[in-house]
C-alpha cells in the first residue's frame, strides 16, 4: 500500500513538476514579446506547443488529490495570464505589420502608376536636349 501512495505522489509530484515547467517557458516567451523579439518568440512558441501535447498525455493519466489540484489550477492561472498577453502582443504585431505591408503595396501600386509617365516625360527631355 506504501508503494502505490509513493508510486501516486511521484506521479503527482511529475506532472506539478511539468506544470511549474511550461510556467517558466510561457514565462520566458512572455520576456521576448515584451522586448519584441519575434524570431525568438515564434521559435519558442513551436516547442512550447509540443510541452503542451506532452503534459497533455501525461496530465490524462494523473489523478492528483486536492492540495495538486490546487497547485495546478494556480499554476494554469499564471500560465493562462501569460499567454493571454503573448497573444494580445501577437496580434498587435501581425496588424502593424498588416499596416506596413497595406504601405508598401499602395508605394508599389503609385510607383507602377506614375513610372511609365516617368519614362516617357525623361524620353521627350532627351529629345529637347539633343
Amino acid at each position: 500500500m506504501a508503494a502505490s501512495v509513493n508510486a501516486h505522489n511521484a506521479t503527482q509530484d511529475a506532472l506539478l513538476d511539468a506544470y511549474e515547467g511550461l510556467l517558466v517557458h510561457v514565462s520566458q516567451m512572455h520576456k521576448l514579446a515584451s522586448t519584441e523579439q519575434w524570431e525568438e518568440l515564434i521559435e519558442q512558441r513551436t516547442h512550447y506547443v509540443m510541452l503542451v501535447e506532452r503534459l497533455h498525455e501525461l496530465d490524462s493519466g494523473v489523478i492528483l488529490d486536492e492540495s495538486g489540484r490546487q497547485r495546478k489550477a494556480r499554476l494554469l492561472e499564471d500560465i493562462l495570464e501569460y499567454d493571454v498577453e503573448i497573444r494580445r502582443r501577437l496580434v498587435a504585431r501581425r496588424d502593424e505589420l498588416g499596416k506596413l505591408i497595406g504601405v508598401s503595396q499602395r508605394q508599389r501600386d503609385l510607383h507602377r502608376a506614375y513610372a511609365p509617365q516617368q519614362g516617357a516625360q525623361m524620353h521627350s527631355d532627351d529629345g529637347v536636349d539633343a
